[in-house]
């Protein structure tokens, strides 16, 4: 008499996917969430709290940071997912976004859109329950803008940078909300300074992966002749503009002019590397200018909340 073989579950789902074991899955969906991006949106929703927290640093609410960063990190997540849902076409043709969990078939995409989905939905009700109603309401725009504007912009007109630069700046605005309950004119500083920073940290990403956004059919840089003034433009005028920007603290009278010298010699350092691009216009000078703006961003929220009166 012959037995039957007992089904182990776990053999029939190897099997199934022999090269996705379950702790690959994990780290597909972890990456789907960016969490190199997220780790930029938690400091400038961080700095946007504490700067805009009015009390002393004794009776600093810790646990209202924590919902708050939590919140938004799930929704900055959610969509994140979501967009790599839509674009997942066009991820995989090309070189940097091809390996993505969706774009290389690693991940069904309707399990990717329950998952962007149930991250967003969570991170909106999260943010409602234990932050404010408007904190939650500038995540959900900051969503709806960026899948619904921006994205489907980038196809169409290099002008998406400055669509994407008005979703890319909420995170200081909900700190700061969810700090005080509502948005003051410390809070739009610290706006117009993360919507002017995206500007030389977006051109230098297209520069370097321009072959591979033409071959996708993304339209973030001109085509022909007007591409090296699109670049010059979309570097230099925000740079400039960053450089007054960084010192209105100083001139609001929230921070002393030792604080106005040290933000204009780091602006004034991003702009000298955003002016190379523009000079140069090669793939190591916009590696450059990357790098400065991933320094730049948190030295200068960082420089804001210890010069904090």
């Amino acid at each position: 008499m012959t037995t039957k073989p007992t089904i182990n579950r776990m053999d029939v789902l190897a099997e199934a996917h022999p090269r996705l074991p379950s702790h690959s899955v994990l780290c597909d969906y972890w990456a789907l969430t960016k969490p190199e991006v997220n780790t930029l949106i938690a400091v400038a929703t961080f700095a946007g709290f504490y700067l805009g927290y009015p009390g002393r640093l004794g009776s600093f609410p810790f646990w209202s940071l924590i919902h708050t960063l939590a919140g938004t990190l799930l929704v900055a997540s959610g969509t994140a997912t979501l967009n790599q849902y839509l674009e997942r076409r066009f991820d995989a043709q090309m070189r940097r976004t091809a390996r993505r969990p969706l774009a290389a078939g690693r991940l069904r995409p309707e399990s990717v859109l329950r998952f962007g989905i149930l991250l967003s939905v969570t991170g909106e009700i999260y943010l409602a329950a234990a932050v404010n109603a408007l904190a939650s309401l500038l995540a959900a725009i900051t969503l709806a803008s960026y899948l619904f504007i921006y994205t489907p912009l980038k196809r169409k007109t290099p002008l998406c940078t400055l669509a994407g630069a008005v979703p890319g700046a909420m995170p200081p605005l909900i700190g700061w909300a969810a700090a005080t309950g509502t948005l003051s004119l410390g809070a739009w500083v610290l706006y117009a300074m993360l919507f002017l920073w995206q500007f030389p940290h977006f051109m230098s990403i297209a520069w370097i992966y321009r072959e591979d956004y033409a071959r996708a059919g993304y339209l973030v840089l001109p085509r022909g002749e007007h591409r090296g003034q699109f670049v010059a433009l979309g570097n230099v005028l925000p740079l400039l503009l960053l450089l007054l920007v960084s010192i209105a603290p100083t001139l609001l009278g929230r921070a002393g002019p030792l604080y106005a010298i040290a933000a204009l010699v780091l602006a004034s350092a991003f702009l000298y590397c955003g002016v190379q691009l523009v000079l140069h216009r090669s793939n190591a000078i916009a590696k450059r200018l990357l790098f400065a703006s991933i320094i730049y961003l948190p030295l200068a929220f960082a420089l804001m909340m210890v010069c904090k009166p």
